[in-house]
């Protein structure tokens, strides 16, 4: 059996700019995409923190170390500068795969700069 799973993500990204006349996408700091194990033109899912919107797209690359998040063309609508947002990749993986697989997920600051990672999720108690 096939699964789609979590592959990536990088949370509580800080949207530095948004931009309604740039082509579509969501431009993201080329550091954050290596981390993250993002490649540019590849889909994401961005869930916007502060107004609830979701939205799919794809990665492009914006300049390294910058902290660029940049969400672009229509998408812009659905997120304001200042926004923290949580972009994610998922892939489709074997029943082989899933138990030898672990996301990486890359954990942000207001700057956008990474504060640690981790490969799991910590178990979520009542």
């Amino acid at each position: 059996m096939n699964r789609v799973m979590l592959k990536s993500k990088l949370h509580r990204a800080c949207v530095t700019q948004v931009e309604l006349e740039y082509e579509g996408s969501c431009a993201i700091d080329e550091d954050l995409l290596d981390a993250a194990d993002i490649h540019e033109y590849e889909q994401i899912h961005i869930y916007n923190i502060d107004n609830g919107e979701r939205l799919v797209t794809y990665a492009i690359r914006a300049e390294r170390g910058s902290g660029t998040i940049s969400v672009n063309g229509a998408a812009a609508h659905k997120a304001s500068q200042g926004d923290r947002v949580i972009i994610c990749t998922y892939s489709t993986l074997s029943a082989q795969e899933q138990g030898q697989f672990s996301p990486k997920l890359v954990y942000l600051d207001e700057d956008n700069k990474i504060t640690h990672t981790r490969n799991s999720i910590p178990l979520q108690v009542a």
